[in-house]
């Protein structure tokens, strides 16, 4: 009988958690009290948002991210709702737009302004009524603009288009009501295309959200599920709940067939639920407890094992909730890969953790940062709502990089004649496009001269510093460990400058072909 090793090589073996210093949290900061499973958390690369406690109402906190320290005990909260607030969750396309839900049955969309709140922001940008009891859960769609999902204790989850000009929507524009009991967690695929639900009678669901039907159901009895997690791109499902023996497991799903799990995996005897988080970037699964101090984590593959365990991050501190910052605002210098923010009510502290893959090189590490998906919807709400999927429009996280690939146009606009001249109506739009959603076409002639001379020159002045380092200002090495560094930035500097030349070459080509165009448009007219 042949032998295998216990262990499998791989780059995430000694992914470790580093908290932040006390000067880098946020502390006095008046976490509520629900014992609501939620989260109670939401961040972006700008601000982060935290349900607090407030009499007479709900209420949650807006803190700019980098206003690290001890909070102001008269800082301005966000106010509005009858009830206590239950979920926020932040526009994953509009760093400025938050959506709340509350006890008061109501969704409220709300936009931070950019200066910083100097008094309670009570004015709600849209106001979503249609649940009769209290809403729990609030989900953005992943690809599509202006998409959102709630899922309310009237055992239903409305689909809500909000790019509309009402400032109160009294109607969704779909409603699932196959739950039997209350929906406990939602979860989408990588293009929104199904939703997966968990209830309160434990059965795990697959979803068409825009027919509304049941594509798969579980009825797996030996395993309770809590909370449920698409893998990404693997057509799989994570699921946390407990065993027949209340021990808490985590599952792990065919979405295709969802008669018995792939795998279960019981992890202890606690009582307090389990959020997995996955990202799908490094094939990393989470799973954090709620009342725990430790973060496991685990990689998983498409082949059996399925689920390898990595390690974990200790901690005498347990968390009520937590959020995860998204993939664009993580520090690439450092090798950060993933970003907990746990809340410990005990201390009345945020507290930021980081999961570093240890680097001795400074440069950007291409194999740990894969494209990711940006902050631009690849869809509109009416495209989605008519039936039309696509996957995120991926960018990279090497600093100073654009869009990998534009923003795709609809299957039924038609082709351009590239032989025919460019309209100055198209022109326009398609520099206020440009100028809305901060991405650049590939033509010269959609931008004027002066504009691309000084992001020409914006831009050749990034080459120059690769992670904060300057070539032409930096003193010569004085050790061989020094000397070795230098040479790889050097390498890295001439790699980039390389790509640089690359992409003028081919922007040349593209102003010849364009007048080319326009001359050969110009003679037959």
């Amino acid at each position: 009988m042949s032998w295998y090793p216990q262990y499998r090589s791989s780059k995430f073996r000694h992914v470790f958690g580093k908290p932040a210093s006390k000067e880098n949290c946020y502390d006095s900061v008046p976490i509520t009290r629900s014992v609501h499973d939620n989260h109670f958390f939401a961040v972006n690369p700008h601000f982060i948002a935290v349900v607090t406690e407030c009499a007479g109402g709900g209420a949650f906190l807006v803190i700019p991210l980098h206003q690290t320290g001890k909070l102001d005990p008269h800082y301005p909260k966000v106010c509005g709702h009858r009830g206590n607030v239950l979920d926020v969750k932040w526009n994953p396309f509009d760093d400025f737009e938050i959506a709340s839900c509350s006890e008061d049955a109501t969704i409220k969309i709300w936009s931070i302004p950019k200066q910083l709140l100097t008094r309670n922001l009570t004015a709600y940008r849209k106001e979503l009524v249609g649940h009769a009891r209290r809403v729990g859960l609030v989900e953005w769609h992943p690809t599509a603009a202006n998409i959102l999902f709630s899922a309310g204790y009237d055992y239903k989850v409305m689909i809500w288009n909000l790019d509309t000009k009402e400032s109160v929507i009294t109607s969704p524009m779909s409603t699932i009501s196959c739950h039997q009991d209350v929906i406990l967690s939602m979860s989408f695929n990588t293009n929104g295309s199904l939703l997966a639900t968990t209830c309160k009678d434990r059965k795990i669901r697959v979803i068409d959200p825009r027919a509304g039907t049941v594509l798969q159901e579980a009825s797996y009895k030996g395993h309770r599920a809590s909370k449920v997690l698409f893998l990404g791109n693997l057509k799989k499902l994570m699921s946390t709940g407990t065993s027949r023996w209340n021990n808490r497991q985590v599952a792990l799903w065919d979405q295709d067939n969802l008669s018995v799990p792939l795998m279960e995996e019981d992890l202890d005897g606690s009582s307090g639920v389990l959020f997995p988080f996955y990202d799908a970037d490094t094939s990393m699964l989470y799973v954090v407890g709620k009342g725990d101090g430790n973060i496991r984590y685990y990689e998983v593959s498409a082949d059996k094992p399925h689920l390898s365990y990595l390690t974990e991050y200790r901690s005498y501190n347990p968390q009520k909730g937590i959020g995860v910052m998204p993939k664009r605002g993580l520090d690439v210098s450092s090798c950060e890969i993933f970003r907990f923010y746990k809340l410990i009510t005990t201390k009345s502290l945020i507290e930021p953790i980081s999961m570093i893959v240890p680097r001795r090189s400074e440069s950007y590490q291409e194999d740990i940062y894969p494209p990711t998906a940006g902050a631009q919807p690849s869809l509109t709400a009416q495209e989605w709502l008519s039936g039309m999927n696509r996957d995120p429009i991926l960018v990279s996280l090497r600093p100073g990089s654009e869009l990998l690939r534009p923003h795709p146009l609809p299957a039924e606009r038609p082709i351009f004649n590239s032989m025919a001249p460019a309209s100055p109506r198209l022109l326009n739009q398609t520099e206020k496009l440009a100028a809305e959603d901060g991405w650049r076409s590939s033509s010269l002639l959609e931008e004027k001269m002066p504009r691309w001379a000084a992001e020409h020159r914006l831009e050749e002045k990034k080459t120059w510093l690769t992670n904060g380092f300057d070539v032409f200002e930096c003193p010569p090495p004085k050790t061989e460990n020094e000397l070795l560094q230098m040479f790889y930035r050097q390498q890295e500097e001439i790699r980039r400058l390389r790509e640089l030349l690359t992409q003028r070459e081919v922007q040349a080509k593209q102003l010849e072909l364009e007048i080319k165009n326009l001359r050969m448009g110009s003679e037959q007219l």
